[in-house]
């Protein structure tokens, strides 16, 4: 069968790419922003990419086309697909249909740490021998792609809260019908199709809903929003980290920890990754694969050679002994708790934090008020503000209580970096997207 996914090189898009074609399928595509790593994979895996959406692509017609959830009514390729009568269908739902029905599914939703808590849970499975599939929106650098469709019943799905589609405005993550579900933690977030918390807390009730009587709900001990979600109704087995599984951290950033089931000491970790939010992550997955029958102990044993997957707190090189990192960070509670873990682990060097605003939530101003508190662990933070920027990021600089500066172009940005940086500091970029490759522009420089 010949697929052609339109909106192909986003991570969860480019994952369905890679599991069709590893599925026999021949698999073409098309996008308008292309850039690493999932344009890196999709070239690896020898996937013909279209840049735009001219319909002619959809000429001669595909026997099936997937469509991404960020194409909309009026993208010439999609009006294509209704006035041709073209088969059609979202990623979520093919994925459903062609490989999740006989699969034992562990899904990793939540609000942050979906793609870090999702890498480690398949990780420790394949250490375990499971080889299980999965479908991540990262690439997990243990595997070195972000899906596959593995060689056990077990299929780990990172469980998006987004939308499905145009024609389908449920969650991504309802589709999936896990019997493990992780529900890492629950915040306002995609405002662009969420009018409230409450919106959201009831997309996550519809994912607890699909949940068997025999399967397993993982969960954070209070967390307001995500108690009132499953008083709504949770007809299936519980276990709450802070309660049944507790950490201690055994060093200040993390990197050593204790692991407590029911009060007892079960294991202990000592892994690369630092951070509260990273130990709480891994206190996640240690569990969930316990329900899929790894035991404690390997696990953690697993977690000791677990790398951080792409964009996540991702050292991209130290020239001149000047750290740059990647970050995914999109939202207020990931950017702090971010700072805050590589704080522990560089105690007195200096942070300076560069911040693209690009998420459809960050770009209408949502969270612009907890920014402030977020960037706090910062010594130094740059502002690109970029031209459809719906708030002003000097407003913002203004507010801080740190050294800011807003910059309006790439180019810019650089030279404002580059003047002030000096040994020992650690650059963190945080950024949803591509970020005009601020990153390789500053180790080129520096280097």
């Amino acid at each position: 069968m010949h697929i052609h996914i339109l909106g192909i090189c986003g991570t969860f898009m480019g994952g369905i790419a890679a599991l069709a074609k590893a599925l026999g399928h021949q698999v073409t595509g098309s996008d308008q922003q292309v850039y690493p790593p999932m344009s890196t994979q999709l070239e690896q895996l020898g996937i013909s990419l279209t840049p735009g959406y001219d319909p002619a692509q959809l000429e001669p017609a595909p026997d099936l086309v997937i469509i991404g959830n960020a194409l909309s009514r009026g993208n010439p390729a999609v009006e294509y697909v209704l006035e041709h009568n073209l088969p059609y269908t979202s990623g979520p739902q093919w994925l459903s249909e062609q490989l999740l029905q006989q699969r034992w599914v562990l899904a990793v939703s939540g609000t942050h740490g979906k793609t870090s808590t999702a890498s480690m849970l398949a990780w420790i499975l394949d250490y375990a021998g499971l080889k299980p599939g999965f479908l991540i929106g990262g690439v997990p650098q243990n595997f070195g792609l972000s899906a596959r469709l593995g060689e056990a019943p077990f299929f780990v799905i990172e469980a998006d809260e987004y939308d499905t589609a145009f024609f389908d405005k449920r969650s991504k993550f309802v589709h999936y019908r896990p019997r493990t579900l992780v529900i890492n933690n629950l915040e306002y977030d995609h405002a662009d199709i969420f009018p409230d918390l409450a919106a959201i807390q009831r997309q996550f009730h519809h994912l607890l809903r699909t949940v068997p009587a025999s399967g397993l709900v993982l969960s954070p001990e209070a967390t307001p929003a995500v108690a009132e979600t499953l008083a709504m109704g949770c007809w299936s087995q519980r276990e709450a980290y802070g309660s049944d599984w507790q950490a201690e951290l055994l060093t200040p950033d993390g990197s050593q920890f204790a692991l407590y089931w029911q009060q007892q000491q079960v294991a202990r970790v000592n892994w690369s990754l630092s951070g509260q939010h990273n130990v709480d992550n891994a206190v996640m997955a240690i569990a969930a694969a316990r329900h899929a029958g790894v035991p404690v102990g390997v696990a953690a044993e697993a977690l000791a050679s677990f790398v951080a997957p792409k964009r996540r707190m991702e050292l991209k090189g130290s020239p001149q002994g000047i750290a740059i990192y990647d970050d995914f960070a999109h939202h207020p509670t990931a950017i702090a708790t971010t700072l805050q873990g590589l704080r522990a682990k560089v105690g007195q060097a200096r942070i300076i934090a560069v911040l693209e605003p690009r998420s459809n939530t960050m770009r209408l101003g949502v969270h612009q008020a907890a920014l402030p508190q977020a960037l706090l662990t910062a010594d130094q933070v740059f502002l690109y503000e970029p031209r459809n920027a719906g708030w002003s990021m000097a407003e913002l600089a203004a507010r801080l209580s740190m050294p800011a500066s807003v910059c309006y172009d790439i180019a810019e940005l650089k030279a404002s970096i580059l003047a002030l940086v000096q040994p020992g500091d650690q650059i963190v970029i945080m950024s949803n997207g591509a970020f005009g490759g601020i990153h390789q522009q500053l180790l080129e420089a520096l280097s």
